[in-house]
């Protein structure tokens, strides 16, 4: 596969010989649609005054003057009417005009060669060094006819300005070629840098800075991979230290369930410890179910880019639904409940906003005391609704909140093994509001309980 680099310089000479290409067709169709008459009309003037100036100098010596003309740029080709052929000047490569052409000079009409000339290009036409590429006219000399053919000597034309104008473009081209050859080198030389560092993140190598400092559209390419990369590396870290927290919470109620089963193979087991050793097995059966359910929820939450399931329904119900549901957690831990809760029917994914109040009011219950109070409270306003749910529990102190909706993560790890929780419940409620286009507020000091705060905007 070609290099980037070299797939560049073959552009570059490409285009340079098409556009010569295309300049040199254009510059030929100028010169035989408008040029070409003009060129033969000019030196048809010319031979008319070399003529001319002949017929009116009757001493003049012929073969000096015509030598004189020739000195100072042009190709002569001179015939008597005894078909006797003079030239001055450089000769000619091709001779082929026409005895029809010189009878029709000698007869006293001129000659148009420059202009009829078939000629398909500008090389050919211009630079054609043919006989037939001349203007002839007639004059007399000593009482007799002769036919003058003339063109311009193109060598002679070609002076010294001619020569530093074509040095000049010459240069103009190499120089060109050059800088284009190094302003691509400093173009591609950060694309290189940039396909090493893509395919170091291809081999999960997310390590390392791109020393790309500019401020073009590869300059942004190169901050927006660099913002990638590092995205890259916190994903991957977080996705290292998920797989490491499921797995240490997968593998505690493993074995506790396996130790305890193995202690039930036990014959001489009496049957109090047998039933306590099965609720345990049980209660780690119950806290994996409840984890795998979680971490369904959590899967279907990160993939869901399409819009939520919406649908109006009575928000103020599923908080009364969700209440009813823990009404034997309220009466077991003789825990009061307050209820301000607004007549609201909102718009939004209800399984999800479920989820939630179940999630925000089992926490509150479960981190509540004896006697503790929970309250719960429901407005309307003019853009969103705001949902508040607060208790009187053991709070939250101020450096676990900036935590609490990483997943896994606990306040109190002992204090959650005793109320079976897994550490995923505050990132739903986080990501589903998220999704709703909401935010959650936490207001909590250690001993005196805990607010949570849900805005939700009317979709």
């Amino acid at each position: 596969m070609r290099s980037l680099y070299g797939k560049f310089i073959a552009m570059t000479a490409a285009i340079m010989v098409i556009s010569g290409l295309i300049a040199f067709l254009a510059v030929n169709t100028y010169y035989h649609q408008y040029l070409k008459g003009q060129n033969d009309e000019k030196n048809m003037t010319i031979a008319k005054s070399v003529a001319s100036f002949i017929q009116s100098n009757e001493g003049l010596d012929l073969g000096d003057y015509l030598t004189t003309q020739s000195a100072v740029g042009y190709k002569l080709y001179v015939v008597n009417e005894r078909r006797e052929v003079m030239q001055y000047g450089e000769p000619f490569r091709v001779e082929n005009l026409a005895e029809k052409a010189i009878d029709q000079v000698l007869n006293g009409d001129v000659y148009h060669g420059m202009r009829d000339l078939p000629s398909e290009t500008f090389v050919t036409g211009f630079f054609s060094n043919e006989s037939a590429n001349t203007v002839g006219v007639p004059f007399d000399y000593k009482g007799q006819a002769y036919a003058l053919f003339l063109r311009p000597d193109i060598k002679m034309l070609f002076t010294e300005v001619h020569y530093i104008l074509g040095g000049m473009v010459l240069v103009m081209a190499g120089i060109s070629l050059l800088s284009m050859l190094l302003v691509a080198k400093k173009l591609i030389d950060p694309i290189t840098a940039l396909t090493a560092a893509t395919r170091k993140v291809g081999e999960e190598q997310f390590t390392g800075t791109l020393s790309i400092h500019r401020r073009d559209e590869i300059g942004q390419l190169a901050n927006s991979f660099q913002q990638m990369t590092e995205k890259l590396s916190e994903n991957d870290r977080i996705r290292k230290e998920f797989i490491s927290d499921v797995s240490h919470d997968f593998q505690s109620p493993l074995l506790n369930i396996k130790g305890y089963a193995q202690l039930l193979l036990d014959d001489q087991l009496s049957e109090e410890s047998r039933k306590s050793y099965a609720s345990v097995i049980q209660s780690e059966t119950e806290r994996l179910s409840s984890l795998t359910k979680q971490l369904l929820l959590l899967t279907s939450l990160d993939q869901l880019s399409s819009p939520l399931e919406m649908k109006t329904f009575a928000l103020d119900e599923q908080l009364r639904e969700t209440v009813r549901k823990y009404r034997w957690l309220l009466e077991e831990k003789e825990m009061s409940l307050s209820m301000d809760i607004d007549e609201v029917r909102y718009t939004g994914d209800p399984a999800f906003l479920e989820k939630v109040w179940e999630n925000l009011v089992l926490n509150a219950l479960k981190y509540t005391e004896l006697g503790g109070a929970v309250d719960i409270l429901l407005t309307e306003g003019d853009n969103d609704i705001t949902v508040t749910i607060r208790d009187t529990g053991i709070g939250i102190s101020e450096e676990s909140i900036q935590r609490i909706f990483d997943r896994f993560y606990r306040a109190d790890d002992s204090r959650t093994q005793e109320t079976g929780g897994t550490g995923l419940g505050l990132s739903i409620v986080q990501q589903v509001v998220k999704l709703h286009g909401g935010t959650v507020d936490v207001v909590s000091r250690i001993g005196e309980g805990t607010s949570f705060t849900v805005r939700l905007p009317k979709l």
